[in-house]
């Protein structure tokens, strides 16, 4: 058998996608070239864009996969260097398509991304959940889906997606992790364990207009944005940000609650951000003999939603009321959103109906076709 060529080992690693970026790593200028010996054996050398890369492991698996696969390769071995600073350089120029630093790309006109706010008037109501639930089901429709935790100082995303490695950065470009599918960013996973963040406004909307401007997120299709409870600095910094995002109020069926979560879609409509929708989280409990039990009282998620259709002055739906489950803790304890290891539970199929709804083709009435009549 005649030994493979330099080219058809290239060829073979086309298909070796970095684990972050989800590109080629041929297109990212990570393979530095390849030496074949006459007895078949093959050597890759790999540039790492830093030299601890936590998927090195995975990026040589794969690279070994594919090479061995070649016809008349008898041996792989990779050798793993990193980037010098002019390669990662030209990288984030690559990833970026050229544009300057800190352009938030979804504030952009012709930015396709959809970008939902999920906010809730108070703590305690499971907003960090529903969002990282939200984010489990779109990538279950086949969606590209991004997360920014924007709560600061209680950020809970990378436990809920059970995020281990930090994000790597790529000249002044930070590469977010994924976990199931989802790329994630939340402040937690630059602070040492339980360090608490003290920080004053001007800081907050720095780090918010970092994850917005410096973070490769691809082309996405659906970021959500985990904002803290209340109508603070940071939901003020994403509106400045992203005019164009909108709004999904989370509250529970307490009146309590309720009162309190049309103040933050109150404000969604004094910052020109339109409001899509409701989730009513801890709506019932199921019991064994089929029977429900409103432990935390009812109607208050469509009180909620009656209310802010009323005076924002168009129809705010209640997109779901989602059971209380001892699964839908476990699955932000482990990391596993119940919308992915339980798709069929009752908790799991409300929130997928709200994100079905969410990401739902839209018509293009009102809009301008950027067309004139002749």
């Amino acid at each position: 058998m005649s030994l493979p060529t330099e080219k058809d080992i290239r060829l073979a690693l086309d298909k070796v996608m970095d684990p972050e970026i989800h590109r080629p790593i041929t297109q990212l200028n990570m393979v530095r070239g390849a030496q074949i010996e006459p007895n078949g054996k093959v050597t890759v050398d790999i540039s790492l864009t830093t030299a601890g890369c936590p998927l090195q492991d995975t990026i040589e698996k794969d690279v070994v996969a594919a090479v061995a696969a070649v016809p008349g390769v008898t041996g792989v071995s990779v050798r793993m260097g990193e980037m010098t600073d002019e390669e990662k350089q030209s990288l984030r120029e690559k990833l970026s398509g050229g544009a300057p630093q800190r352009v938030v790309p979804f504030a952009q006109p012709d930015n396709l991304t959809r970008v939902y706010a999920i906010s809730s008037g108070k703590g305690g109501v499971g907003k960090s959940s529903m969002t990282a639930n939200l984010a489990g089901a779109m990538a279950r429709q086949g969606l590209k889906v991004g997360v920014v935790d924007a709560d600061i100082y209680g950020f809970s995303i990378p436990q809920m997606f059970g995020v281990k490695n930090p994000p790597q950065a790529v000249d002044s470009m930070i590469i977010p992790p994924v976990a199931h599918g989802v790329k994630a960013i939340s402040i937690g996973m630059f602070m040492a364990e339980n360090t608490p963040v003290i920080w004053r406004g001007p800081m907050l909307h720095r780090a918010i207009e970092q994850f917005f401007a410096d973070v490769f997120w691809g082309d996405l299709d659906v970021l959500l944005i985990d904002l803290p409870p209340g109508t603070g600095d940071v939901a003020l910094s994403v509106a400045q940000l992203i005019p164009k995002s909108q709004i999904v109020v989370v509250t529970t069926p307490q009146v309590a609650a309720a009162e309190v979560a049309e103040r933050a879609g109150i404000m969604a409509g004094q910052t020109e951000q339109e409001v899509v929708g409701v989730i009513e989280n801890m709506s019932y409990l199921q019991l064994p003999d089929g029977s429900t039990m409103d432990l935390f009282g009812s109607g208050g998620g469509e009180t909620v939603a009656k209310q802010l259709s009323e005076k924002l002055g168009y129809e705010v739906p209640l997109l779901a009321q989602v059971p209380l489950e001892k699964e839908l803790r476990e699955g932000g304890d482990s990391g596993m959103p119940i919308t992915l290891s339980d798709p069929d539970s009752p908790a799991a199929q409300a929130i997928s109906r709200a994100a079905a709804q969410l990401t739902q083709p839209r018509g293009l009435a009102g809009k301008s076709l950027g067309v004139d009549p002749v």
